[in-house]
């Protein structure tokens, strides 16, 4: 069963626009391209590392239903290699206010990305993937860590929210804080590709329709889940958790949310194949109290002036730094 994810603002990542995850996890070390795309203050930056920001670009907006092809792609090129320059000068400028990281808290960073992956041996064969060592990443880590330091130093305390600020937003925007019709739903299915001959359409018909005969004479629809259906949910009695419209197929979402709790639907027809469904559970759409979201919408809104005002602080740091670009239309 497919599924579409949804995403609600606030479910932000809490690191800055200028620190960039990604780099976390794609910092490759500069002896594998010598290929320059800007130097600052002497200090190079790679066509490499300008490659791996664009593919970070690239999945921020994808996600977002949107596409670096055509005429943004310039502005969006642009804007990586703004991002990496920034970056760059706040390092530099970690390192002069003599800000130091501890090892203790890089060798924390290192352990928590390690449990990442089933093991030693996936870890090793994923950084060769991006011709990465661990002392490439190690050191990666540490200058993000060191920039984070500068923010938190030039900006943790000197920024804040207020509550008003906070009640404000919420009462602007109402319809972030508001979370869908939610149903938890059972199914059993059995598969059949829609492009199948009508004789093996009929077959797994039968199938379901046997199934249905056994529901009907009140045999337990869990077990019957875990018995017959061809959905992976089957070892979990065919429990799909809770989803909300739009997630699933329409005829399946169809069927579920016109369901009663306890309520068991006819036959279903998908392009995966035929359901029985069961719905467990409905909860109605509601809006997530000022109280209980309050905290968190507070943090969003103290982020993003940090963010503004990062960007004001580095672009002052850019113009007291040599700053050279050689990144082309072309490239």
């Amino acid at each position: 069963m497919e599924v579409k994810c949804r995403k609600w603002f606030w479910v932000v990542l809490t690191a800055l626009a200028l620190v960039s995850v990604a780099s976390l996890l794609a910092a490759a070390e500069k002896e594998v391209s010598k290929e320059k795309v800007a130097v600052v203050n002497g200090s190079v930056i790679t066509r490499m590392d300008f490659d791996r920001e664009m593919a970070g670009a690239r999945r921020q907006l994808s996600g977002r239903g949107k596409s670096v092809r055509g005429p943004h792609l310039t502005e969006i090129k642009k804007q990586a290699l703004e991002n990496l320059i920034d970056r760059e000068l706040l390092y530099q400028e970690s390192q002069k206010q003599g800000i130091k990281v501890d090892d203790s808290v890089i060798n924390e960073q290192m352990a928590a990305l390690k449990k990442r992956f089933p093991s030693e041996a996936e870890l090793e064969k994923s950084l060769a993937k991006m011709k990465l060592s661990e002392a490439a990443m190690r050191s990666q880590l540490k200058q993000e860590r060191a920039i984070q330091q500068l923010i938190d130093k030039e900006f943790g305390k000197t920024v804040s929210v207020a509550d008003k600020e906070v009640k404000a937003y919420y009462d602007k925007y109402p319809s972030f804080f508001k979370k869908p019709e939610q149903v938890r739903a059972r199914h059993i299915l059995i598969k059949v590709d829609p492009k199948a001959d009508p004789k093996e359409k009929a077959k797994a018909h039968k199938k379901i329709e046997n199934i249905q005969q056994k529901l009907q004479k009140g045999e337990d629809f869990e077990a019957l889940a875990k018995e017959f259906s061809q959905c992976p949910s089957a070892a979990n009695g065919g429990d799909l958790g809770s989803f909300g419209r739009g997630q699933m197929v329409k005829p399946f979402e169809a069927a579920a949310f016109g369901l009663k709790p306890g309520e068991v639907s006819d036959i279903v027809e998908t392009r995966f194949g035929y359901h029985l469904i069961k719905v467990m559970d409905k909860k109605p759409a509601t809006t997530i109290p000022y109280k209980d979201i309050k905290d968190r919408l507070k943090q969003y809104l103290k982020q993003e002036k940090i963010q503004k005002e990062v960007r004001l602080y580095a672009e002052k740091l850019k113009e007291k730094a040599k700053v050279e670009r050689f990144l082309t239309e072309e490239q």
